[in-house]
């Protein structure tokens, strides 16, 4: 990424470029900063500081350009910046990311699954191949893959992910439940999707039960 942005904005920027694919597709050219506020329900002076942070946002009198503006958060994202990746760990939420073709236009490029079952090696999702996790090594080091996609269940993450490490991967994008345990100059990001639910239901389920 060019600039340094903090995750929540981060995550801002991901929904405003959703609303302006949704613009693009109604084929409307233009879109206000009050009319992506009032989308997400925050303060358009947000929108605009937000913006700010943008590579060569631009702007006009009527409002933004959707196609000008959405090439600018893909930049400043880097969605344009193709990331080789494989997943690790073939079950249920394993295939669904692999089936998950979307990735590829946010730069990520899935490149081929692997699992230990032996029912599932050489099976083909989404055109992308099971490999036993023997071959993890050899792979990883011939084609210089660095990211993994850890969807193992939580007996066997931190293992595997220490079997990952010595395979040369420096980030895992981690959508077990387990803590892992990895040295200082491995990346991870935790994608914890009970936490995600938790988090909803404690914020809004809960409060209406209340009521």
């Amino acid at each position: 990424m060019k600039t340094e942005i903090p995750e929540k904005v981060l995550g801002r920027l991901t929904l405003y470029h959703s609303i302006l694919i949704e613009y693009i597709d109604n084929d409307i050219d233009t879109i206000s900063s009050p009319q992506i506020a009032a989308r997400l329900n925050i303060d358009d002076s947000q929108v605009r500081k937000d913006f700010k942070l943008l590579n060569n946002a631009g702007r006009c009198r009527v409002g933004y350009s959707v196609h000008a503006l959405k090439d600018s958060i893909e930049d400043t994202l880097g969605f344009k910046m193709t990331k080789d990746a494989v997943i690790v760990g073939a079950g249920h939420l394993g295939l669904a990311l692999a089936k998950y073709s979307a990735f590829n236009d946010y730069g990520l490029n899935i490149l081929a699954l692997f699992d230990n079952d032996p029912q599932k090696v050489d099976m083909t999702v989404n055109n992308k191949q099971i490999f036993h996790i023997s071959r993890l090594p050899n792979l990883m080091q011939r084609l210089g893959i660095e990211l993994a996609i850890l969807t193992v269940p939580r007996a066997c993450a931190q293992k595997t992910a220490e079997f990952l490490i010595d395979s040369n991967i420096k980030y895992i994008w981690n959508f077990t439940p387990a803590v892992l345990k990895v040295p200082h100059n491995i990346k991870v990001w935790n994608e914890n999707l009970i936490a995600s639910f938790l988090q909803f239901a404690c914020r809004n389920l809960q409060k209406e039960d209340e009521e």
